[in-house]
């Protein structure tokens, strides 16, 4: 749409430039949302591949877990029975392996444990022992050191009982001063 008015024609220029300019532009974003478009596609198709794939693979992982359950062996070949054999075999055999591993580890800390307890049990008794020849019994106690028995500290016994109702009266020994 050209006016042929000669001081116009610049005007008109114009308008085409502006309007080819336009052109690509759109051209251009066309392109962009096509490249876009053509990559969803490739990534759909991908995502759809890929999840056939898995879905694939957890089928044959389902069917592998109930073979490995003794189901749905009545179709197996004598190979494949002699193969999940031996799967299973080497499956227990790490399982074995690890419970041994962690039984000798518990049976090394309770051999420690029980080192320090015999290490302590020793030290008690020396303090024990240690404290023997000394006046077990306070001034207002009834028993001195020598009517306390130090020699026979492993066979030292107390005898207990149990009375229901008022406490009866006891006899104390008093020590003379």
């Amino acid at each position: 749409a050209y006016i042929l008015i000669p001081h116009l024609r610049f005007f008109d220029l114009h308008l085409t430039i502006f309007s080819i300019a336009k052109t690509i532009e759109r051209y251009q974003k066309r392109v962009k949302e096509t490249g876009i478009n053509h990559t969803r596609e490739n990534n759909s198709q991908q995502a759809r591949d890929e999840t056939y794939g898995l879905t694939k693979k957890i089928e044959q992982l389902d069917i592998s877990k109930r073979k490995l359950l003794g189901k749905g062996i009545d179709a197996c070949s004598i190979e494949e029975l002699q193969q999940l054999e031996n799967q299973l075999e080497r499956g227990l055999s790490r399982i074995r392996a690890k419970k041994y591993q962690l039984l000798r580890e518990e049976i090394e800390k309770l051999k420690e444990e029980e080192r320090n307890l015999i290490k302590e049990n020793k030290e008690l008794k020396e303090k024990w022992r240690g404290m023997g020849a000394i006046v077990v019994a306070s001034p207002s106690s009834t028993l001195s050191s020598a009517e306390v028995n130090t020699d026979s500290v492993d066979n030292m016994e107390v005898e207990t009982g149990l009375f229901i109702g008022p406490p009866e009266p006891r006899q104390s020994k008093k020590l003379p001063l």
